[in-house]
């Protein structure tokens, strides 16, 4: 039996899956779904969710998750032969879902269905659905008539296919280089278990690879410059005319930005922006670029000042009197450490990466009053590890499925996606399935995974998506998270979550020293929120920097040059950035979330949402003062560990995690806030306030 067509309630046995699966299931299930939309689309049907929108669920649910499969197969454990089918078949999907974009049958059908008579009485998630299938049709072309409409056929065809081939050039790249060092003094300053990952099966060799487990530690450690400067010039140039010209994206870019430019005019719109910004919560491009640049404003003198005390302590400490763009992570690192008393290195030893995980399942359960266990399943993978959600009266809610390490053939990144929605049906509730990848570096020499702090807030914010699936309450797929929670608010769980790897009472639970067991010093934990706002301001200005690109080449009429680009990057630098990397420099040609992940005129969603999630979280910190403030310890009390508040936690799930997106995100938002957003818990926690402003020289 093929695997990957096993019934929806059944859990799909990953390891089973060979790339010659893949090709016959999609076929055979794109066979199903085109039948059951050419029925859907009768006139003589009953204008009723049974009659149309059911059929269409039950066929195409199981086409979904196929593919779903197929991508994250594609995504974790790539092989030429993996890769192959899967742009075969990539070609079948691109087709047949523009094909029911542009169905006007079925599309007339969903305008019965709005007009019903019984409409206005059926749930909120359905009528969700069908507002926001009549506006995806009209974003898919489905009015658009003769040459039009067969161009905008063949553009998504093209589009689907330059995306992949950008990733798949990013992850070539990647993996395609290394550098071999076979002087152990060129990694001193690294941290010992780095150097035994990179550690060659011959003596004295150690292979540097740019994988983030090794390039990151390296640039922040190494104290050999010319090896710094060889990693970064080489991270810095992936996928550019610098390399090997299979794997040069330039001509992509070109053609992504031309295709998107002409995507929007077919469909009447003045640029990519504004057709993207029709799913958002930001009204225009205008909005969004006068949002950047607002944070901008704020955020640069305190970036000036990052940089002019970084400059001056490499300067003074450390001999650079010329700080390059490979010095800033290391002369960072230094100065943190000087200024902090704590490096990077002496904290992961306390997170590893079993503690970390019971600390993240008590966190949540401690929050949602939902219990992750952990069972058995058939992975793609060795190292997969999986879950399983429950209610508190034992319920099973949903599974989660997760692969933390780097490896070759692998990503980069950390993401999370799901293989099935949660779906009510006749006969119970079909119960989600959700990935959660990281990739960040194995256990070395029997001791357990560790990781840095920075992981450990990955791996929080990835949990915040995951769980936006996992304990939604939506019975209809249509109207769950991942499907119709507007884009610039989809980050709002997840950077949410990474608040509370802040929180003392967490970090207890969190931590174990990898060789006392003992939990992280509560002096310690003092250093680290101290310095929690180090070199802020540089890291704002520099997400606006991408926001900002992104936006900038997406509100074009057409698209660009290559060398447009870099200018057009380069012109937003003068505007917002404090550093500025070296001219051979190709940041754009490795940037996946434009390219190949679905952020193009959308990266501002992690700033936007950034906002919202800020500002719910000071919800618990508001919980957490009034507990605090208390003289008798009430219920409500016992329940607080500082901002891990169970009843705000109850709140913010019934609110913003349940309904996922049966309802505006700013609707969602003000149901558990009571009013709009502001941007001034993102600056107090970002010490960003008017009170921490740097004075004038």
């Amino acid at each position: 039996m093929n695997p990957l067509l096993v019934s929806m309630d059944t859990l799909i046995d990953y390891a089973a899956i060979k790339p010659e699966h893949i090709a016959p299931a999609i076929e055979q299930l794109l066979g199903v779904a085109r039948q059951a939309v050419a029925a859907a689309a009768s006139p003589t049907l009953d204008a009723s969710w049974d009659a149309i929108v059911t059929p269409l669920d039950d066929a195409s649910e199981p086409l979904w998750r196929a593919w779903s499969v197929a991508g994250h197969l594609n995504s974790v454990v790539n092989t030429p032969e993996l890769r192959d089918v899967y742009n075969v078949v990539l070609g079948q999907i691109t087709e047949f879902s523009t094909w029911v974009g542009l169905h006007v049958g079925l599309y007339t059908q969903y305008q019965r269905l709005h007009l019903s008579p019984g409409f206005k009485n059926w749930s909120p998630a359905r009528k969700r659905v069908i507002e926001l299938a009549l506006r995806d049709f009209k974003l898919s072309g489905v009015e658009l008539q003769g040459e039009a409409r067969s161009r905008y056929a063949e553009v998504s065809d093209q589009q689907s296919q330059v995306s992949q081939k950008f990733s798949e050039n990013v992850l070539d790249a990647t993996d395609a280089w290394s550098l071999v060092i076979e002087d152990s003094k060129r990694l001193d300053g690294v941290p010992e278990d780095v150097i035994a990952s990179l550690k060659s099966s011959e003596a004295e060799r150690w292979t540097l690879n740019l994988k983030m487990p090794c390039y990151l530690p390296v640039m922040q450690y190494a104290q050999d410059r010319e090896l710094r400067k060889t990693l970064y010039q080489a991270y810095a140039t992936r996928a550019s005319e610098q390399g090997a010209k299979e794997f040069d994206n330039s001509t992509l870019i070109e053609q992504a930005l031309a295709l998107r430019a002409e995507e929007a005019k077919l469909l009447g719109f003045q640029h990519f922006a504004e057709l993207r910004l029709q799913t958002r919560m930001a009204n225009n491009d205008l909005e969004v670029t006068d949002f950047l640049r607002q944070l901008a404003q704020r955020a640069k003198p305190f970036a000036e000042r990052d940089l002019a005390e970084l400059k001056t302590y490499a300067k003074n400490e450390l001999g650079l009197a010329g700080l390059e763009p490979w010095d800033i992570a290391f002369a960072s690192e230094c100065l943190r450490e000087a200024r902090y008393a704590y490096s990077d290195d002496e904290v992961k030893q306390y997170f590893t990466e079993p503690r970390v995980l019971s600390g993240l399942f008590a966190v949540v359960q401690t929050l949602f009053n939902v219990e992750l266990r952990t069972c058995e399943v058939n992975g793609w993978h060795p190292e997969v590890r999986a879950a399983s959600v429950h209610d508190a009266k034992g319920k099973t809610l949903g599974y989660l499925l997760m692969d933390l390490y780097a490896r070759p053939a692998k990503q980069g990144g950390a993401w999370v996606d799901s293989e099935r929605n949660r779906r009510k049906q006749s006969v119970g509730v079909q119960t989600p399935v959700v990935y959660l990848t990281c990739n960040f570096a194995r256990p070395q020499s029997g001791r357990p995974a560790l990781l840095t702090h920075d992981d450990v807030i990955t791996l929080f914010h990835e949990s915040g998506h995951a769980l936006h699936a996992l304990l939604s309450e939506v019975d209809e797929p249509g109207a769950s998270a991942f499907s119709a929670v507007e884009w610039d608010a989809i980050e709002l769980p997840s950077q949410f979550m990474e608040n509370f790897c802040w929180e003392w009472s967490v970090l207890e639970r969190l931590t174990s020293h990898a060789d006392t067991q003992e939990s992280l010093p509560r002096e310690l934990y003092e250093r680290m929120t101290a310095a929690r706002n180090f070199q802020s301001g540089m890291q704002t200005v520099r997400q606006v920097e991408f926001s900002l690109f992104d936006m900038l080449v997406h509100n074009r009429s057409q698209g660009l040059s290559i060398a447009e680009v870099l200018t057009q990057l380069d012109l937003v630098r003068d505007e917002v950035a404090v550093l500025r990397p070296p001219s051979w420099h190709r940041f754009p040609h490795s940037f996946s979330h434009l390219f190949a992940g679905g952020y193009g005129a959308g990266y501002y969603s992690y700033k936007w949402a950034e906002v919202l999630s800020a500002d719910a979280f000071a919800a618990f910190e508001e919980a957490a003062e009034r507990a605090a403030n208390q003289t008798l310890a009430t219920d409500q009390a016992l329940k607080t560990l500082g901002a891990l508040d169970a009843v705000t936690g109850e709140r913010f799930k019934r609110e913003v995690l349940a309904v996922g997106g049966v309802r505006s995100a700013a609707e969602s938002f003000k149901a558990f806030r009571g009013r709009s957003p502001t941007m001034d818990a993102l600056l107090r926690h970002s010490g960003m306030t008017d009170s921490d402003r740097p004075v004038a020289a």
